[in-house]
């Protein structure tokens, strides 16, 4: 009886792990995060530390911000794939253009580089 008892429970487990690891992602329940990365540069391409980049959620106008590095570098990740956004950085007065990510791209990484070359307007 043991043995019969032992041989059912063995049994049990191996389909209750074949089931579980069987079983895929539904379709759609991918990962629904990206991110946005790259470099502040100036008029030479020189990377620029300490600029503010700006990233804006186009649906609820929220605004985030990132220090670049010593390298120029920043990073904003764990971004809703289902919604717009709008990047640019500053330092000392001066811009760069404003870039847009679209929802329509699909991409899960985008890789930027933001040139400040234009004196920021007063607004």
């Amino acid at each position: 009886m043991n043995l019969r008892r032992t041989l059912g429970l063995v049994a049990i487990v191996a389909v209750a792990a074949t089931i579980l690891f069987a079983q895929e992602k539904p379709k759609g329940k991918e990962s629904e995060l990206r991110t946005v990365r790259g470099t502040v540069v100036d008029k030479e391409e020189t990377p620029v530390e300490t600029a503010v980049v700006y990233l804006k959620n186009a649906h609820t106008q929220d605004i985030i911000t990132h220090l670049s590095d010593t390298d120029g570098t920043f990073r904003f990740s764990g971004l809703d794939l289902n919604v717009d956004y709008e990047i640019h950085a500053e330092k000392e007065g001066m811009t760069s253009s404003t870039r847009s990510i679209s929802n329509f791209d699909t991409r899960k990484e985008f890789v930027l580089t933001l040139k400040l070359d234009r004196k920021k307007s007063g607004k």
